[in-house]
């Protein structure tokens, strides 16, 4: 989350910039700092038909069986429902659940091996007692508060509710969700703790998509990777159009940009992003020259951190950054210094492609 930067007085923003800041095409018309994405509090099943598993009811059950969420545009009804707001289109969409389907369920995709980590069938016989399922969906982000810009309390106060929202899907799913053969509730989804490695079965620590973002040298907008808002900076053809050409770059990149649900109100903001690299003046604060970010608290807008905290771009800004500092300590200069002179950064990029890293794309 970027705990870091208030600690070491960096500079840094948290949630939406106004438009008239960055000129980006999906920016919010305001700025507000406090207009984060949802967290959420993962948990694993796995499913033993013909079994009773079900969970206590869990304290917080009535008011998330009928929470409906309020957002722009509007969400289609109760947050526990198969039924959500397809990210790309904004419209209603529905969703399948079947423990022992397969990818889709009645022409809707199923849920089950949406995120399954473990699928029984490729293992030998009697290693597993069944498919093992990760609980990541729409159901269960927690937009309700943030846990940063808030109080320890406060904090601790939402992952509390975080935790109730995701026990509440899963007693939902064991009781009342409804079946292909036209009945209700799975009851035999097993909550496992074991593989959380807790002892409430969630994950020790939420999923958190969104971080601090420090004030960096360099700052991705839209422009530089958006597909439509490039084709417009551009003027190119949309169907030839590249994103940004970085000569700082320490990385590559491709997902769409994927903002969820926030706690300013805004629904799914899904649109089509270009490959693009990881610039180093992202990695650089503008003041503050013994700190380097490693995740997604790089130099990007609330927008732009939409393709750029996905874990394969994390994993390439934390190679980045672990290779920034093992060449600045042996070269004796500062991560700015590396930058500012184009044979420095040259030699630190020759340094990064012999460790395996990729920093540009391949033309085809």
């Amino acid at each position: 989350m970027g705990d870091l930067l208030p600690l070491t007085g960096t500079e840094f923003v948290t949630g939406s910039e106004a438009q008239s800041e960055t000129d980006e095409l999906h920016a919010s018309e305001m700025a507000d700092p406090h207009n984060q994405q949802a967290f959420t509090m993962c948990f694993a099943v796995d499913h033993l038909a013909g079994e009773d598993h079900t969970i206590e009811r869990p304290v917080d059950y009535a008011f998330w069986r009928n929470f409906v969420p309020e957002m722009t545009p509007a969400w289609p009804g109760r947050l526990l429902d198969f039924t959500y707001t397809h990210p790309r289109s904004g419209q209603p969409k529905r969703l399948g659940f079947n423990p022992t389907g397969g990818r889709t369920q009645d022409g809707a995709l199923n849920l089950w091996t949406y995120r399954r980590m473990i699928h029984a069938a490729q293992f030998e016989p009697e290693t597993f007692e069944g498919d093992i399922s990760l609980i990541n969906w729409p159901q269960n982000d927690y937009f309700l508060g943030n846990l940063i810009g808030v109080s320890e309390n406060e904090s601790r106060r939402h992952i509390k509710r975080a935790k109730q929202l995701s026990l509440s899907l899963l007693y939902w799913l064991q009781t009342e969700a409804p079946r292909p053969d036209g009945g209700t509730g799975f009851p035999g989804l097993r909550l496992r703790p074991d593989i959380m490695g807790t002892e409430d079965g969630l994950a020790k620590t939420p999923y958190v998509r969104e971080s601090r973002r420090i004030l960096a040298e360099f700052t991705v907008l839209e422009e530089h990777v958006g597909h439509e808002n490039r084709t417009m900076v551009t003027r190119q053809d949309a169907s030839t159009v590249r994103a940004a050409v970085f000569q700082d770059s320490v990385g590559v990149g491709s997902y769409g940009i994927d903002l969820h649900p926030s706690t300013g109100g805004n629904n799914y903001i899904d649109f089509q992003s270009l490959p693009f690299q990881i610039p180093l003046g992202a990695l650089l604060p503008v003041r503050v020259t013994n700190l380097i970010p490693a995740c997604k608290n790089i130099g990007t807008t609330h927008i732009t951190s939409g393709c750029y905290r996905l874990h394969p771009v994390e994993w390439g800004i934390g190679e980045a950054a672990g290779c920034l500092a093992s060449f600045a300590l042996n070269e004796k200069l500062s991560p700015h210094d590396i930058r500012r002179t184009v044979s420095r950064l040259e030699n630190f990029q020759t340094f990064i492609r012999k460790q395996g890293v990729e920093i540009q794309w391949r033309q085809s």
